[in-house]
């Protein structure tokens, strides 16, 4: 049997934004005015973030139309790369590794629901990506997945799971009609 839902009665239970309306509010405008432009410097983006909370290691490279939910929920280490038009919707934190490259148009989603809820509470969970790991293009990782050091996610891949480390994961690939 199915659960009936009113979303109306959705509380948000058990969820912590990490800080108040005015630094939320802060962030959000300084974030679209300011840093997800070409024209924005990587040393201002990652000042910026850190800043607001994030705890960036040296080396890191951020590039635009990277979205950031709340930076005071994500850890890069050093070295690593964040490609153009990234969504790190972290609701929960997110932790990148050292020499880790997160590719273009990834989604790293911390952010869910409880289908089982009448009101459709959260369900979030972190997620971590190892060292040395490269999540390619268009790659969504959801919450609570882990990705060990030197794993590689292919491009459009759908991870709901943890990747061990060193492992391959690749999405299915489209074949022919017959």
């Amino acid at each position: 049997m199915s659960t009936i839902r009113t979303l109306s009665g959705f509380t948000g239970a058990g969820y912590d934004k990490g800080r108040g309306p005015l630094v939320q509010i802060s962030w959000l405008v300084i974030s679209g005015v300011l840093l997800s432009h070409w024209w924005c410097p990587n040393g201002i983006r990652v000042a910026v973030l850190r800043r607001f909370g994030a705890d960036i290691a040296d080396g890191v490279l951020i590039r635009h139309r990277v979205r950031i939910h709340w930076p005071w929920k994500l850890t890069v280490g050093a070295d690593s790369w964040i490609g153009e038009g990234t969504w790190i919707l972290n609701l929960e934190p997110v932790t990148i590794g050292a020499n880790t490259a997160i590719s273009q148009d990834v989604l790293l989603c911390t952010g869910s629901h409880d289908h089982r809820s009448p009101t459709f509470e959260f369900d979030n969970a972190p997620i971590v990506i190892g060292d040395q790991a490269w999540i390619a293009a268009r790659a969504t990782i959801l919450r609570g997945v882990t990705i060990g050091d030197n794993a590689i996610v292919g491009a459009t891949a759908l991870v709901t799971s943890d990747v061990s480390a060193g492992t391959t994961m690749l999405a299915p690939r489209a074949g022919a009609a017959r």
